[in-house]
C-alpha cells in the first residue's frame, strides 16, 4: 500500500470516530448538564470539522504536480494545519467563558452513570485512533495526520478529565471540579494548537530539515568516490515531498558525460534514502568557490 492510501484511510477513520464521539457526547451533555462534558463535546466537534478539512487537504496534497503548480500541492496540508490551530484556539476561548460562568454559579451533574459510560466509550475510541494515526504518521510524515493525532491526544485527556469531574461532583459533591477541569481542557487545547501552528509554519516558511537528516544527506553525497566536497545544501518539505538542492565539487578535468554520471549516482543514493524526495544537483569544478571568494 502506498503512503497516500494510508493517509486517506487515516483521514476516513478520523471522520468516522469524530461523528461517533460528537453524537454520544451531545447526548451525554444534554443529559448531565456538565460543562466539562460540554468542553469534551466541543473538542470532538472541532475534531469533526478538522477531520473533514484534513480529507480535503490530503486530497489536494496528494494531487500530482500540474502546469500551474510545478512543485505539487503539498502545502495544502500545512495550510489546513493553520486553520485547525485557529479553530482550536477559538474553541478554547469559548470553553473558558463557559467554565468561568459555571465557576460563579456551580451546578450539579445529572445522569452521571450514563455520562461515565459515554466517556469510557470515547476514551477507548480515541486510544485506538491515536495509535493508528501515529503509525501512519511515522510511515508517511503527514503533517495533517500528525495534527489530527494531536487533537485526539487532547481529546483523550479531556475525556479523562470529564470522568474525573463526574466522579468529583457526583460522588464527592465538589461542584467546582466540573468548571475547573473544563479550564484545564481548554489549556490542553491551546497547547495542541501551538504544536499544530509551529509544525505548519515550518513547512509554509520552507524550514530546513532537521540537522540529523541534513548530515545524512551530506554523508550520502560525500560517499561517492568522485565527489571532492559539497556546498549550498538547501532542504525543505511540502506535504510528502522533500526537496533537496546541493552543489557538488568534481575534478575540473572530468568530462561532462562523466560528471553527469556521478551526479546521477549521487541523486540515486539520496533518493533511495529519502523515497519521496526531489533532488537537484549542480556540478562545480573543485576549487571554483574558493577562487571566486578570493577574487571578491
Amino acid at each position: 500500500m502506498e503512503d497516500g492510501d494510508y493517509m486517506r484511510r487515516a483521514a476516513r477513520a478520523s471522520l468516522c470516530v469524530s461523528l461517533l464521539l460528537v453524537s454520544i457526547k451531545a447526548y451525554a451533555y444534554f443529559a448531565s448538564n456538565s460543562v466539562a462534558m460540554l468542553a469534551s463535546m466541543a473538542d470532538s466537534a472541532l475534531d469533526l470539522f478538522t477531520a473533514a478539512l484534513n480529507m480535503f487537504a490530503i486530497h489536494e496534497a496528494l494531487s500530482p504536480a500540474d502546469a500551474e503548480h510545478r512543485f505539487g500541492h503539498g502545502k495544502a496540508e500545512p495550510l489546513a494545519g493553520l486553520a485547525q490551530g485557529a479553530f482550536i484556539c477559538a474553541s478554547a476561548i469559548f470553553l473558558v467563558i463557559q467554565a468561568v460562568q459555571r465557576l460563579l454559579a456551580p451546578q450539579p451533574i445529572d445522569h452521571s452513570l450514563q455520562a461515565l459510560v459515554v466517556m469510557c466509550v470515547s476514551i477507548l475510541a480515541a486510544i485506538g485512533l491515536i495509535l493508528y494515526q501515529r503509525r501512519v504518521t511515522v510511515k508517511t510524515g503527514s503533517v495533517a495526520i500528525a495534527a489530527d493525532a494531536m487533537h485526539y491526544a487532547g481529546d483523550l485527556l479531556s475525556n479523562i478529565g470529564v470522568v474525573a469531574a463526574i466522579v468529583l461532583v457526583s460522588w464527592l459533591g465538589w461542584l467546582k471540579a466540573d468548571p475547573i477541569i473544563a479550564l484545564l481542557v481548554a489549556l490542553v487545547m491551546v497547547a495542541s494548537a501551538w504544536g499544530v501552528f509551529r509544525q505548519s509554519l515550518d513547512q509554509l516558511m520552507d524550514h530546513e530539515l532537521p540537522d540529523e537528516e541534513r548530515e545524512k544527506i551530506k554523508a550520502l553525497v560525500r560517499g561517492h568516490d568522485e565527489v571532492i566536497t559539497l556546498h549550498e545544501l538547501k532542504t525543505r518539505k511540502a506535504g510528502l515531498t522533500t526537496f533537496i538542492q546541493v552543489h557538488i565539487e568534481l575534478d575540473p578535468a572530468m568530462p561532462l558525460f562523466k560528471a553527469h554520471q556521478v551526479s546521477d549516482a549521487v541523486e540515486k543514493a539520496v533518493c533511495d534514502a529519502f523515497p519521496n524526495a526531489e533532488v537537484i544537483i549542480h556540478q562545480d569544478p573543485a576549487g571554483l568557490e574558493r577562487t571566486e571568494d578570493a577574487i571578491a
